[in-house]
C-alpha cells in the first residue's frame, strides 16, 4: 500500500481538510415579522473533531493506491491508516537500542522517531467508530471495532509504555456508594376478630382494617409531634 509517506504527494493535507471541514458560521435569519430567529447551537468540540477525523479518513481512502471504498474497508486498512498517521506524530518513542529506552525524562535529545501517542490513537478510533455508524454503517461490519484493531492498539500501548517508561493503567471506575437509610415504622396491632366484608362470598374485610390502623397510627404520630 502506498500511504503517501512524505506528506505532500499522496498524503492528506491536514490544514486544508481542517479548513474545509470547519463548522459553518451560524447566520441569523430575518423572519417575516422582522425579528431575528434563534441561530442553531454550534456543534460541540467532540462533534467537530469527529467530523474532521471522518473527513480525513475518507480522504485517505481516496488517496489510497489503489483507491478504496468504505464498503471494502477492513480492520487491516484501519491499521494501515493508523501507521500512516505516525508521520504526523509528536511523541518521542525510543527504540530498543537507544540509551534512553524506558526513561520518562531523558536528559538529552536522541534520534528516535516521533509517533502518534497511544492515547491519541485510541481516542481517534473511538470517534471514527461512532462516525462510521452515524453515516449508515452497520455495527457488525464496523472496521474500527475489528479485533485486529484492538490487538494493534494494545501492542502500541504496551510498546510505548516500555519505550517511554510510562505505565498505562486502566482507570478503575469508582463505584458510587449510596447510603440508603431505611426507616421502618413498627405499628403494634391489636388482634381483632375478622370483619365480614359484606359481600355475597363472605370474605374478610382486611382492606378496611389496614386503612383504619394506618389512619390511627398517623393520628398518633401527629399528636406526638404537636406535644413535643
Amino acid at each position: 500500500m502506498d500511504s503517501g509517506s512524505g506528506g505532500t504527494g499522496n498524503g492528506i493535507n491536514e490544514a486544508e481538510l481542517a479548513s474545509a471541514s470547519a463548522p459553518p458560521q451560524a447566520v441569523s435569519e430575518q423572519g417575516d415579522g422582522g425579528g431575528e430567529s434563534s441561530s442553531p447551537a454550534p456543534p460541540s468540540r467532540y462533534e467537530s473533531q469527529k467530523r474532521r477525523d471522518w473527513n480525513t479518513f475518507l480522504q485517505y481512502l481516496t488517496n489510497h493506491k489503489p483507491p478504496l471504498t468504505l464498503s471494502r474497508c477492513s480492520g487491516a486498512h484501519v491499521i494501515e491508516f493508523l501507521k500512516y498517521l505516525d508521520q504526523f506524530g509528536k511523541t518521542k518513542v525510543h527504540i530498543t537500542g537507544c540509551p534512553y529506552f524506558g526513561h520518562q525524562n531523558p536528559p538529552a535529545p536522541c534520534s528516535c522517531p516521533l509517533k502518534q501517542a497511544w492515547g491519541s490513537l485510541d481516542a481517534l478510533i473511538g470517534r471514527l467508530r461512532a462516525a462510521y455508524e452515524e453515516n449508515g454503517g452497520r455495527p457488525e461490519s464496523n472496521p474500527f471495532g475489528a479485533k485486529a484493531v484492538r490487538i494493534y492498539l494494545r501492542g502500541v500501548r504496551e510498546g510505548q509504555s516500555k519505550a517511554r517508561g510510562i505505565p498505562y493503567e486502566k482507570k478503575k471506575r469508582k463505584r458510587s456508594s449510596v447510603a440508603t437509610t431505611a426507616v421502618t415504622v413498627n405499628v403494634s396491632m391489636t388482634p381483632t376478630q375478622p370483619v365480614d366484608g359484606g359481600g355475597d362470598n363472605g370474605g374478610i374485610g382486611g382492606g378496611d382494617e389496614v386503612v383504619g390502623t394506618a389512619a390511627a397510627a398517623a393520628a398518633a404520630a401527629a399528636a406526638t409531634t404537636t406535644s413535643v
